[in-house]
């Protein structure tokens, strides 16, 4: 896989103040940004890159330049940091340099729409030609085609490349690798010297792995905050710690296996990553593994009870059930490639389909949800399997099912999805696959194995 390591430069003057920066190249880091950009690098130190690759705006370029001087600190490292134009942030020529809230009562409904549907936003701009329509959002997106269809031309795989970009051309990368619509601009989040990493195994439209959403451990937070004007509730979604079959990659699905000892320890650092973390409410698949996973990390927060969900519960698999890959193979010739390749379209014998797991976990979801905005509560805790939250991850960014293979979970990981304005408004996807507290760094070295 080539792997694209993509950070969001550091805070800056604009960013504290609630400004809209654009391509206006007057805001630059603050003394937090520079420090945070100094963190970055030292968090990335580990890792040798390829290329390096930043947006020219100040506030990107040096953010990376920062970076690239601790790669450079703390290892040999070969690669020359280069700008790219096709990095530049979100084009807003009639809003750069105002305050939000000026934004919000000079072009009132304009701004409705940039919230509500991003890619419908239009600005009518005046030239030397005359009056042109500009479309921000989807400009955006293909100019962050542009960039993926040059950089994954140009390296080879197994190659890691750095890019230092913005809060919007991130997430159009991100957006356009994963086929996540121009209508969900604001379901994924990108925090000031957060981490992303995406593993690529061919070029824009081969199949492609989100490894972590927006990674903020390293500078401090350990969760992405709030945005804005939150008024609604967050989730923490958690798989499971490690259990003996997922070492071995032997297939679970509803066989009940207990963790193991380093999935009891996983449970308990994320028990620990999660301890400060005022949480209201806590919800489990029904299944043993989740559940024990669950209740460790409720040590921490003795007076929750932990109640238990059916349609959380992971995929059955049937007749694969208990089985390795290779005694599946056997058994099923072509159905385990075929798992892998077109997944929506496989019957699991004796078992599940996809659909119905989307259809119990969804609605196992949703029922949560509204039982959290009901009781006014804030932060809810929720763990699951790997094709459970899977298929919840496909659900909250508007994708279909033939997305499922996009998305990472690590035994222990932590994904936080908040809903800024309720059941009625879009989620937001601000941190996936969280693992650092797990001991592997900024990358997931956790035994994903068999679901």
């Amino acid at each position: 896989m080539t792997r694209v390591i993509i950070v969001r430069h550091g805070q800056s003057g604009y960013n504290t103040e609630r400004r809209i920066q654009g391509r206006t190249d007057a805001s630059t880091l603050t003394e937090k940004g520079r420090n945070d950009a100094s963190i970055v690098g030292k968090a990335l130190s580990n890792i040798l890159f390829n290329a390096i690759y930043s947006s020219p705006l100040q506030r990107a370029k040096h953010t990376a330049d920062i970076i690239h001087s601790e790669l450079a600190t703390h290892r040999e490292q070969s690669a020359v940091l280069q700008v790219s134009d096709l990095l530049l942030e979100i084009d807003l020529p009639l809003w750069e340099g105002l305050l939000s809230a000026e934004v919000k009562q000079k072009f009132a409904e304009d701004y409705r729409t940039w919230h509500q549907r991003p890619d419908e936003l239009r600005m009518l701009l005046n030239d030397a030609q005359g009056t042109r329509e500009h479309f921000p959002v989807p400009a955006l997106y293909e100019q962050a085609r542009q960039f993926w269809q040059v950089i994954l031309s140009s390296h080879h795989q197994g190659e890691t490349i750095l890019i230092v970009g913005h809060n919007g051309i991130n997430r159009a990368l991100i957006s356009t690798a994963l086929s996540i619509p121009a209508s969900r601009y604001h379901s994924i989040q990108q925090s000031n010297c957060g981490i992303t990493v995406l593993n690529f195994a061919g070029g824009l439209g081969e199949p492609v792995q989100l490894e972590s959403l927006n990674q903020t451990q390293h500078t401090g937070e350990s969760l992405p905050s709030l945005r804005p004007d939150h008024q609604g509730i967050r989730l923490l979604l958690v798989r499971h710690g490690e259990t003996d079959w997922n070492r071995q990659t032997r297939f679970q699905g509803q066989i009940d296996v207990p963790l193991n000892d380093n999935g009891r320890q996983q449970s308990q650092k994320a028990g620990e990553f999660l301890q400060e973390v005022a949480i209201d409410f806590a919800v489990s698949s029904s299944m043993l593994r989740p559940k024990e996973t669950a209740e460790i990390i409720l040590k921490h927060h003795p007076n929750l009870k932990l109640e238990l969900q059916n349609g959380l519960r992971e995929i059955s698999h049937g007749l694969w059930e208990g089985k390795l890959e290779a005694e599946i193979e056997q058994e099923f010739p072509g159905e385990l490639q075929r798992w892998r390749l077109v997944p929506t379209q496989v019957q699991m014998p004796e078992g599940e389909n996809l659909q119905q797991v989307w259809e119990r976990s969804v609605a196992a979801w949703e029922s949560i949800v509204q039982a959290a905005l009901t009781n006014q509560l804030k932060t809810v805790l929720v763990v699951a399997h790997d094709a459970t939250n899977k298929t919840l991850l496909c659900h909250i960014l508007g994708l279909s099912l033939e997305n499922f293979w996009n998305f990472r979970q690590g035994n222990g990981a932590v994904s936080v999805i908040d809903y800024p304005c309720g059941i009625d408004s879009l989620p937001v996807l601000q941190a996936m696959n969280i693992t650092t507290h797990l001991g592997g760094g900024v990358l997931d070295k956790t035994a994903a194995g068999a679901l």
